[in-house]
């Protein structure tokens, strides 16, 4: 696995670890090995480095890497027969040791992986503040490792000192007493503690992984919070048999331009070839993987040149199951349901609600389409239609009877893949939002012509609405159709905001994006749409830091524009 530090130039490498779990953390891609000779590279490319790396794979996955492409080795595993952890750590340099080439040559296999190289801002080099760092809670082991600047944790040189009036250090949430303490003098392994301290405080029981994701979304808000500009705080947290979570704030260390966030790619069927970016080597993963093999991949910086790496929003936090990235609850509460949460015999386990975390978003923009045009339900309102952002096919149950033909588009491979499987749309596209408007190899205008486009839970992930109103638009024009979506709406005097509130939309906490009525509402009069209905506020779409989330649903209408 490729772990570099980040630096200006060429330095020797404080420190690395590896860990393998049958449980938390991440694999590699299948089968990389790297010709003999390249292997002692003392300098990364441009000093270019990656303190994290995580994969997650839906098999086990075998993980050999070597150092000439990532200045250390980083490669665990075994038959995944159990829910145990193997961790290697050395205080040694990344390049120079010899635990690093031992593990590189390990040709096991493992579920999950995680890797770390140590940039030392916090705490000496020694073997006790080498990442990742373990604790067992609830009869789990979790571990935690963590790139950036943690001001609100920050330790002095001797951990045995406290902060420099002697006071404690912070705990989070509710908690009023600590069980679990740093054992070195890193922000890292005390912000780790602090976490696991406030889940120990909230929970008798093991929660479900919807609320285990907002918990933990509300703990990074906190750690955040007061100190927004100069913390920079990426980790990857690994908590039982499958789950892993990463979350990402971003930023650069004083001086530096260095830019520390996260980066993550999916690697599925049809598998191509990677190159990597600090040594001249590719890699063919259609010779090393079949159509069962999914993996998920989470760096620092991007570890290849022709492949396309997502970087985290600021504030996003992600859940990755069988190589896959969730972020929305009902998805955490889909993967609950299939078995897939936490689990222990020490405590006892939380039951999931069968009614709970199932978006009702679909079915109240239905109805409230259904209600603005006076339309029976049950009947059919046009020939084509097309879910903008369909995902795994979630809302195709609500309007599939109302077009005889519906199209899917989505972003994420992995999700169109399962909308197809499951056989939710006659055509499933894998694209922007704008790729409704071609047709496919032998088909006409007229099947990219739409009477009814939606979107449900779509906005909250796009910052700028014009290219989706422009598509919209063009779509709906030729059948004068209906566009319908919902919104996450939050409303402040004009005179009240400030930078990009200006513009229409706001990042909230939970990196998703809420926008202005006044916004929505000019888009509406620039594209030439007619208002049919905008409900605000709307019912509970969802819920953050335990308050219910309300919103907007609305529904347009385009007027019919012939075309010569």
């Amino acid at each position: 696995m490729r772990v570099v530090r980040t630096r200006e130039r060429p330095a020797r490498l404080r420190s690395a670890s590896t860990i393998s779990n049958w449980s938390p953390l991440a694999s590699l891609t299948r089968g990389i090995q790297f010709p003999p000779g390249k292997r002692r590279r003392k300098g990364g490319k441009n000093g270019s480095a990656n303190p994290l790396s995580l994969g997650s794979p839906a098999n086990p996955t075998m993980c050999q890497t070597s150092t000439s492409a990532f200045e250390a080795s980083s490669a665990v595993g075994g038959e995944p027969t159990g829910n145990g952890v193997r961790a290697f750590h050395d205080d040694q340099p990344a390049n120079e040791s010899p635990l690093a080439d031992m593990v590189a040559n390990l040709p096991i296999k493992t579920l999950n992986m995680m890797a770390h190289i140590r940039y030392a801002t916090q705490g000496a080099v020694s073997l006790e503040n080498v990442h990742p760092f373990q604790r067992e809670m609830w009869g789990i082991i979790w571990t935690f490792a963590h790139n950036g600047e943690v001001p609100k944790f920050t330790q002095p040189k001797n951990p045995q000192q406290g902060f420099e009036d002697g006071s404690e250090l912070p705990q989070l949430g509710n908690c009023k007493q600590a069980t679990y303490h740093p054992v070195g003098g890193t922000d890292s392994e005390a912000v780790f503690c602090a976490m696991l301290n406030a889940l120990r405080a909230e929970f008798t029981e093991l929660p479900t992984l919807p609320v285990l994701y907002e918990s933990i979304q509300r703990l990074c808000n906190e750690i955040v919070r007061g100190f927004e500009s100069e913390t920079i705080f990426n980790f990857l947290l690994g908590c039982g048999q499958y789950t892993m979570f990463a979350f990402s704030w971003p930023g650069s260390r004083p001086g530096s331009q260095v830019w520390n966030g996260l980066h993550y790619l999916v690697r599925c069927p049809p598998f191509a070839t990677a190159k990597l970016k600090d040594v001249d080597y590719s890699v063919n993963f259609s010779e090393t993987n079949d159509d069962n093999d999914r993996v998920s991949i989470i760096a620092t910086k991007p570890l290849t040149t022709n492949e396309q790496w997502k970087e985290f929003r600021r504030g996003e936090l992600l859940m990755f199951d069988g190589g896959l990235p969730f972020s929305r609850q009902y998805e955490c509460a889909a993967i609950e349901r299939r078995g897939r949460g936490l689990c222990s015999r020490s405590i006892p386990r939380g039951q999931l609600d069968p009614t709970a975390y199932c978006s009702n978003i679909p079915q109240l923009l239905k109805e409230t389409v259904c209600s603005s045009i006076g339309h029976d339900a049950k009947s059919l309102l046009g020939e084509r239609g097309a879910d903008l952002g369909c995902g795994t096919g979630y809302s195709h149950c609500a309007f599939r009877k109302l077009v005889r033909h519906l199209t899917g588009v989505d972003l994420n491979y992995e999700h169109a893949k399962e909308a197809r499987d499951r056989k939710c749309y006659d055509r499933v596209i894998v694209g922007d939002v704008d790729a409704i408007l071609r047709p496919e190899d032998n088909e006409s205008e007229e099947s990219v012509s739409y009477d009814l486009i939606y979107a449900c839970d779509l906005l909250p992930y796009m910052k700028n609405l014009e290219d989706l109103f422009r598509t919209a638009k063009s779509g709906l024009e030729r059948r004068g159709g209906i566009f319908a979506f919902s919104a996450e709406i939050i409303d402040v005097p004009l005179d009240e905001l400030t930078g990009n509130e200006q513009n229409g939309y706001m990042l909230q906490s939970c990196a998703r994006y809420c926008h202005k009525s006044w916004m929505i509402e000019k888009l509406v009069q620039d594209f030439g749409f007619e208002v049919l209905a905008f409900t605000k506020p709307a019912p509970s779409l969802r819920e953050h830091d335990g308050k219910d989330v309300s919103g907007a649903m609305i529904v347009l209408k385009q007027p019919q524009h012939s075309r010569l």
